[in-house]
């Protein structure tokens, strides 16, 4: 039997989203927090905007590049969606 290697990057990123999507808050932290990129950053970042903690929201929008969002979480999730199926395609 072939052994599967790890999850892409995309794959993991992907997954993260999915878990929030469908209210796994930790699940989804727990990819991002393994994670080393500037989008597992701006996930992270998302995360602990959505649930309210936003100082250490801004140090991971300030990990990932960008500045602390405003936009509904919706709009976010999608923009970060968006932005993982561009950069990875």
């Amino acid at each position: 039997m072939e052994e599967k290697g790890p999850k892409s990057m995309r794959d993991e990123l992907l997954t993260a989203l999915a878990e929030d999507s469908l209210g796994n808050w930790a699940a989804a932290h727990n990819i991002v927090q393994k994670l080393d990129s500037m989008e597992a950053c701006w996930i992270h970042a998302y995360l602990h905007r959505k649930e309210g903690d936003v100082d250490n929201s801004k140090y991971w929008y300030e990990q990932a590049g960008k500045p602390f969002s405003e936009k509904p979480p919706e709009e976010e999730w999608l923009d970060i969606k968006t932005y993982i199926d561009q950069r990875y395609e």
